[in-house]
Order: structure tokens, then C-alpha cells, then sequence
């Protein structure tokens, strides 16, 4: 199996965890913007937004920088790679077993079928 970087990869699930810090990503995909912009989007608080984008920041997903009084914020360098290979493993190793709990459940089908058959006779 494919190791991880668990730290990196804890950080990046806490983060995405929350529906907020979820719909903060989607809107900095479209274009940077401010902590105020952000806090007044989402009907929060300058303080509950600042922790939302703080987890994010600390999770690489989303940097900062102040320019004058304004904190700005953008997707960061950090790519979600890591977790899509993450939730691609498991995807994978999913597809395998229903896969072969689909064989078993087709065997069983043809043996109730011919069973049924012979008692019918």
C-alpha cells in the first residue's frame, strides 16, 4: 500500500472536513480574495473567518498576505494530490471487493436456480 505523509495529509481532511472551509476553496478557485469578503460572503464573523482560512493556511491549501490592512487570500501552492491518491486507493481496493462480492452474489443466483430446478423435478 501507498504511504502518506500523515501529518500533511491529517491536515488536509481537517480541513476539508467543514463545509465552510469547503466553500472558501471554491471561491478562491475563482479568484483571490479578502478575509473581510470572505467573512461578509459567508455570514460570519472577521474572527470565525480568520480561523477558517487559518486552517486552511496551515493545511498548505490556502496562503495569505497583507497588503496594507487587507489580508488577501488564494489557493495555495499545495494541491490536493496527496488526498485524491488517498481516497483513489480506497476507491480502488472498494471497486475490487463489491466486485468480487458481486461474483458470489451471481454464483449463489445460478445455485438457487439449478436448485430449484431439481426440486421442481
Amino acid at each position: 500500500m501507498v504511504q502518506y505523509a500523515t501529518a500533511h495529509l491529517d491536515a488536509s481532511f481537517a480541513a476539508l472536513a467543514d463545509g465552510t472551509r469547503r466553500g472558501v476553496l471554491e471561491q478562491l478557485g475563482r479568484g483571490e480574495s479578502s478575509i473581510t469578503d470572505l467573512a461578509e460572503q459567508f455570514h460570519m464573523t472577521l474572527t470565525g473567518m480568520r480561523k477558517h482560512v487559518g486552517v486552511l493556511e496551515d493545511a498548505g491549501l490556502v496562503t495569505t498576505e497583507k497588503v496594507g490592512r487587507v489580508r488577501h487570500c488564494r489557493i495555495g501552492t499545495r494541491r490536493l494530490d496527496e488526498v485524491t491518491a488517498w481516497i483513489d486507493n480506497y476507491h480502488q481496493l472498494w471497486e475490487e471487493r463489491f466486485s468480487e462480492l458481486d461474483k458470489v452474489i451471481e454464483a449463489l443466483k445460478q445455485k438457487e436456480q439449478r436448485d430449484g430446478r431439481k426440486q421442481q423435478d
